[in-house]
């Protein structure tokens, strides 16, 4: 049973682990959202299972049109201030471009600073074969991974786009081998990423990992979405595959209009 509003994670204990998310494969459909600093944490630590500190603060928080730009520092201090929030959410810190695929050894270090000194609890980084490597050693160093598959946001000069992955017999060939292979290599989780519905059912029933989806459709054992898209702080914008449930972006600026005009006309703190 649920307890009203709140994951069955957070009503049965005080901090979900990987191990215990992994278990959960088939049963409860897993809760995940992006949140990048102690306010947001806060906010949704109640009622989500993950918390993921993703690059794409790059784009939501820091104002680039893409993902690349941020820096491994940059995620371990969002990481530092969400992971201090938080008191129930499995928290996982993505790792930026450039930190991982120079080789092993600098994977490695770089997953093991997002614990060490941003308190993440595990690390997401993307890619298929190429990282396989980087993905056994650090999960040999104790590290939980999470893969990430399909659109693949870091690599976006060389996919050309946003669009759909898998739709060819060859990609979709290719993506299943290499999620086969992410999930020998012993990652905990694999966001599919804006694949389609059906291949993510097939990676989904082929791997032991738990596959959390973001426009990958209803057949993954979980999904992600990030904070800003869910609750409208972009009102002139929403990805195909988010959902808003709240016009927080309209409500800011109807709030800070009323201010504006009692600051402007004498009225604020007149009485």
């Amino acid at each position: 049973m649920y307890t009203e509003g709140i994951s069955e994670a957070t009503a049965k204990q005080k901090t979900w682990t990987m191990p215990q998310l992994v278990a959960q494969k088939g049963q409860t459909p897993i809760v995940m959202v992006t949140a990048y600093d102690a306010t947001m944490a806060k906010l949704v630590d109640d009622y989500v299972d993950v918390i993921l500190i993703g690059d794409s603060l790059g784009m939501v928080v820091q104002g680039h049109s893409n993902t690349i730009p941020v820096t491994l520092e940059e995620i371990i201090y969002h990481s530092r201030m969400v992971a201090r929030a938080s008191r129930h959410a499995c928290v996982v810190a993505d790792m930026p471009f450039m930190s991982y695929q120079a080789s092993v050894e600098e994977a490695v270090r770089s997953a093991g600073r997002l614990l060490k000194e941003g308190h993440a609890h595990a690390i997401k980084l993307e890619g298929g074969l190429p990282i396989v490597p980087q993905v056994r050693a650090i999960v040999d160093a104790g590290i939980p991974v999470v893969g990430h598959l399909g659109v693949t946001p870091q690599s976006i000069h060389a996919l050309g786009g946003y669009g759909k992955q898998g739709k060819s017999d060859a990609g979709a060939k290719a993506l299943l081998e290499a999620a086969l292979a992410l999930d020998g290599a012993g990652c905990s989780m694999l966001v599919l990423e804006n694949i389609l519905h059906e291949l993510a059912q097939e990676v989904t029933q082929s791997v032991r990992a738990c596959t959390i989806g973001i426009g990958a459709g209803p057949h993954c054992d979980g999904q992600v979405q990030v904070f800003h898209d869910l609750v409208g702080m972009f009102p002139d914008f929403t990805p195909r595959h988010a959902k808003r449930f709240f016009e927080g972006g309209a409500g800011i600026r109807t709030a800070m209009e009323a201010y504006a005009k009692e600051v402007r006309s004498g009225k604020f703190l007149s009485k």
